[in-house]
């Protein structure tokens, strides 16, 4: 009895170091083709914004005007005011099945001179999709991640956190009409890779084969086709739910991303680096400028004069040169970038640099 429970403990283990460790989950890495998401688009007007409006323009008072007129009420131009009023755009994104009835997230953003629209009410507003259809309409009031006070102070001081022309209402919009989906044609569901890749396209097919042998094919590297076996004809939503828990390895290009605005650098585990010497050494220039006052001497008949001053400092950091070996994974080039005592910014000049020297095995995107 010992030696079984020994073997099936070893047998865990041999199972435990053979899974793969960056599997993921189908429906985490694919969608549904015919399951995705539609953008729409609206103009309204947000009203309540006590003094914080839209300064008066042809615009803001042909809005209001209109937005009245539904009401029975004429008026002039001359007689509007807009203070309270602000002129906003609402984008809203209806998910695939969304009946009718169902509420959905809208953005608010405002479009002219508003100074916030916090505390203020969205007139019902149609959303509309790309072909012009009303698919929805949204209406409420709306929640601002930040505001704006202090606003004719002492001095004309303000505080401002965040961006407070820009709001959310959650479940603002009703959905009117649904969006016709097919996620099944001709018994095959086709699912597209969220990041298309020939091996992540591979690996996801067989993935899909050892659980419904013979049912998946790998059609591109965006797109995986799977065909409906006959014990789920009439239960596609089941056999989709089956799929969405396969687990596949998806593979990761080789990539580094630098975000110069940020000071970011993210860099996936596929890196590689040919063997490199690098040096790295900084200039720095400083030129001030003074001023200073010459007073003459008493009773010498000279006058006060203002005399300009320039003075130039260099300095110059010792050179540091370094070999990289070729690596295997970014942690050793992350390790012999750090022993040069770099910064980040100056990371991201290096990292463009082995780019171009052809010493970078990996496709390089600055943003």
């Amino acid at each position: 009895m010992r030696h079984f429970f020994y073997f099936l403990l070893s047998l865990v283990l041999v199972l435990s170091c053979t899974h793969p460790a960056a599997a993921a989950r189908v429906k985490d890495v694919t969608l549904i083709e015919g399951g995705r998401d539609n953008q729409l688009v609206g103009y309204g007007l947000v009203v309540g914004l006590a003094n914080k409006g839209d300064s008066k323009s042809d615009q803001i008072v042909r809005t209001v005007a209109n937005a009245l007129q539904r009401f029975g009420i004429n008026l002039q131009g001359a007689q509007l005011k807009s203070d309270n009023v602000a002129a906003v755009m609402v984008t809203a994104d209806i998910p695939a099945y969304a009946r009718a009835g169902t509420r959905i997230d809208v953005t608010v953003s405002s479009i002219a001179d508003a100074k916030t629209i916090q505390g203020g009410i969205l007139l019902q507003t149609p959303l509309l999709g790309a072909d012009e259809t009303v698919y929805a309409v949204a209406q409420g009031a709306i929640a601002v991640g930040g505001f704006l006070g202090g606003e004719g102070g002492v001095g004309g001081a303000t505080v401002q956190k965040n961006h407070p022309t820009v709001g959310i209402i959650s479940g603002g919009a009703l959905v009117e009409r649904e969006i016709p989906s097919t996620f099944v044609r001709d018994n095959n569901v086709e699912l597209m890779l969220l990041n298309p890749d020939y091996t992540s396209a591979a690996r996801i097919a067989q993935a899909i084969n050892l659980e419904f042998p013979q049912s998946a094919m790998a059609k591109n590297a965006a797109t995986v086709n799977i065909a409906v076996p006959d014990d789920f004809k009439g239960y596609e939503v089941n056999f989709i739910a089956r799929l969405g828990l396969i687990e596949a390895e998806p593979d990761v290009p080789a990539r580094v991303v630098i975000n110069e605005r940020t000071g970011t650098i993210i860099a996936t585990s596929n890196v590689r680096v040919s063997t490199v010497a690098i040096s790295h050494g900084a200039l720095t220039i400083t030129v001030a400028k003074t001023q200073a006052v010459s007073q003459p001497g008493a009773l010498s008949g000279g006058n006060t004069a203002i005399t300009n001053s320039t003075q130039t400092d260099v300095k110059e950091q010792l050179g540091k040169f370094g070999v990289i070996e070729e690596s295997p994974t970014i942690q050793q080039v992350a390790s012999a970038l750090n022993a040069l005592g770099l910064t980040t910014r100056e990371m991201m000049a290096i990292f463009q640099t082995m780019k171009r020297a052809g010493a970078l095995q990996a496709e390089l995107i600055l943003n």
